[in-house]
């Protein structure tokens, strides 16, 4: 049995946030209202872990929005496939853990994007889990779009909700700041869910946090294989939930450019602009297994991947493309976790533009 190779799609993959660029694109001020929203995500998801509440929320929150300003599936499907923007070196890098892993991507994007991706990198859409929506399907009433865009605006209009590092219930929120979840609470939960859109919010489950897991053991079932084989790279707060499962299981589990939350729980953060990492490490996972990865990866640097039988192919390749220095790979310690939170997510906007790398 191969190991198996599982990745999150924006960020480890591509360079988009697929959601927050569609919502720039088709509705006024979409950036801004995106932003909002995926703030208040992270306030229900990591800090008052709201029941049933999944990170990655934000993707069924928007679906309103899109609705009221007529976005249709067909938009969605054009907008993603002329907008990809891959990380360097991920189509390579797809193929290559083909060759020596089961490979999976599970995505909180919508499948609309995923296909796109799929189809712009050869990679098999059955081998993916992603959200599933259709806004054709959903209908709404002309008051209804009235009255959202005006709450898109009111929502658009709000400052952006500070998150105090040692948050753990509302009260330890600034008094504006709860006066702003209490209010989107009433918006998401008690306004929208009575209109016809409010369909979105009760059916539509969005694959992140826990959902992320859930695949993974979907995978592995399906397989009949072990966690302690799986490797996964992920890159914000929806990976928290994967990278939890696949460590405590004895997989491996790497952040790529990722942001806090996935260098708190990860072992492994990469800070790279070529995915050609991502497949060096994949290399010496699948083939050889958790130590010896672990092993080369305590020891970054050429010399050490050659004495761990990297593939001699993917060293000239990632030589050719670092020929001065590889970039940073570290294993996560207490020591320098706070270091690697600050650069990764500093490198993360580099890559990615302020706006998608400040997301959670």
């Amino acid at each position: 049995m191969k190991r198996i190779f599982i990745s999150d799609c924006e960020g480890p993959i591509s360079k988009n946030d697929n959601a927050f660029e569609l919502a720039a694109n088709f509705i006024p001020n979409g950036d801004t209202l995106f932003s909002n929203i995926s703030k208040y995500d992270d306030v229900l998801a990591d800090i008052l872990k709201k029941p049933g509440y999944s990170a990655g929320g934000t993707l069924k929150l928007i679906l309103p929005f899109f609705k009221a300003y007529n976005v249709t599936d067909k938009q969605m499907d054009e907008f993603s496939e002329n907008n990809i923007v891959l990380i360097a070196n991920s189509r390579h890098t797809l193929h290559q853990v083909q060759t020596v892993a089961e490979a999976f991507i599970v995505s909180t994007s919508y499948a609309h994007y995923i296909k796109a991706l799929c189809k712009a990198t050869e990679f098999p859409y059955k081998n993916t889990y992603c959200t599933k929506v259709s806004l054709d399907r959903c209908p709404i009433t002309p008051k209804e779009k009235d009255r959202l865009k005006q709450i898109a605006q009111e929502i658009s209009n709000m400052k952006l909700i500070d998150l105090p590092q040692s948050a753990r219930t509302i009260e330890d929120f600034s008094q504006g700041d709860q006066a702003l979840i209490q209010r989107l609470d009433e918006i998401f939960w008690s306004e929208i869910p009575q209109m016809f859109v409010g369909k979105f919010l009760a059916d539509v489950v969005t694959v992140g946090g826990e959902q992320k897991a859930e695949a993974i053991r979907d995978v592995v079932k399906r397989l009949d294989a072990d966690l302690a084989d799986v490797m996964y790279v992920g890159d914000s707060i929806t990976d928290v939930e994967a990278f939890k499962f696949v460590r405590d299981n004895g997989g491996l589990t790497i952040s790529f450019n990722g942001n806090n939350y996935a260098i708190k729980n990860a072992e492994v953060a990469v800070i790279a602009e070529s995915n050609l990492v991502t497949a060096v490490i994949a290399d010496l996972f699948c083939k050889f297994g958790k130590e010896v990865a672990i092993n080369a990866l305590q020891s970054w640097g050429f010399p050490a991947l050659e004495f761990s039988e990297a593939d001699t192919v993917l060293l000239k390749q990632l030589s050719s493309v670092y020929p001065d220095g590889l970039p940073k790979v570290q294993i996560v310690t207490s020591q320098n976790m706070e270091s690697l939170v600050k650069e990764s997510s500093e490198f993360r906007k580099k890559v990615r533009g302020v706006a998608i790398g400040r997301l959670g």
